[in-house]
Formats: C-alpha cells, structure tokens, sequence
C-alpha cells in the first residue's frame, strides 16, 4: 500500500513540476513559486502512516530561506552596479569638465588630423581663451576658432616656449 501510495506521490510531484517548466518564465518569483508549489505538492501527498520527518522539512525551508537571500542579493548587487555606474559616468564627465577648464589662459598645441592621405597634419599654437563643451566633448577657444581637446598634443604655461621645456627634459634625463 505505502508503495502504491508513494508512487502516486512521485506522480503529482512530477506533474506539478511539468506544470510549472511549460509556465516557467525567467523571473526569480517563478522559482519560488515552484519551490512552494513542490512543498505543497508534498505535503498534500505524504502518506498519514509514515509523515515526512520534521528535519526534511527544515533542511528545505532552508533552501527556501537560501534561495530568497540569494535573490534578494542578486537584487542589490544588479541595484549597486547600476549605482557604480552612473557614478563613474559622473566621475569621467566630471573629469573632463576639470581638465578642460584648467587649459583656460594655457599655451597649447592643437595637431589636426589632414583630411586626406598625403597631405600634412595642421599644427596650431595659441592660447586658450575660452572652455565649452559640445555633445558631452570639450572644446577649447584658441584664436577664435573652438578645437576638440582630443586634438591637444602638448600643454603649457604662458610665455614658455616648447624649446626651453624640450631642453629642461633633456637635462633631466641627463642627470638620471
């Protein structure tokens, strides 16, 4: 009888599995669904001559609770890495914003790439008069012409001229 009793069992509990893998969608609520629904399914079916020991029970609420906190801090960690990265977005937006400003009343070397192969790249020299920024990029003021900041090869304070710097580098790796 206990045989006959605990196929049918097995029976319900695979139907009730069967039922929730053709509803089953990817939600994290859908497995604890099922959890509870194979739970119930059990409890439903145990036969009242031999009830199901009470540390089976534990040992799956168990897995219930575990199953819950990992959801819960799969939850935080998808929240914290949404927060991080907007975050760095800032950081990087903030950055830029920082760099570009302190160019303003700076002598700086802007190369422009040549538009065509075979022709020379353009190099202007000047001082930045003025900071902007144009679809997230900043650009620099330099004879009143606006230059993206990417295109900025070499920075310097005003009245330095690149030779004398050139020659101050020169004698520093000298004395290394």
């Amino acid at each position: 009888m206990s045989t006959i009793s605990s196929e049918i069992t097995a029976l319900q509990n695979q139907t009730a599995m069967s039922q929730t893998n053709t509803d089953r969608t990817t939600s994290t609520e859908t497995d604890e669904n099922m959890f509870l629904t194979l739970m119930l399914q059990q409890l439903q079916n145990q036969d009242p001559t031999q009830p199901t020991d009470n540390t089976e029970w534990l040992a799956q609420l168990a897995q219930y609770s575990t199953l819950e906190q990992m959801t819960q801090m799969n939850e935080g960690f998808e929240n914290c890495m949404s927060y991080l990265s907007a975050l760095y977005s800032d950081i990087a937006a903030n950055a830029e914003i920082t760099q570009t400003l302190s160019m303003i009343g700076k002598e700086v070397t802007v190369k422009i790439p040549a538009e065509k192969e075979g022709e020379k790249d353009t190099i202007i020299t000047g001082k930045v008069e003025e900071a902007s920024f144009e679809e997230g990029t900043g650009k620099v003021k330099i004879n009143g012409e606006y230059y993206s900041i990417a295109n900025i090869i070499s920075i310097r304070e005003p009245g330095e001229s690149s030779e004398s710097s050139d020659s101050a580098t020169d004698s520093t790796q000298n004395a290394a």
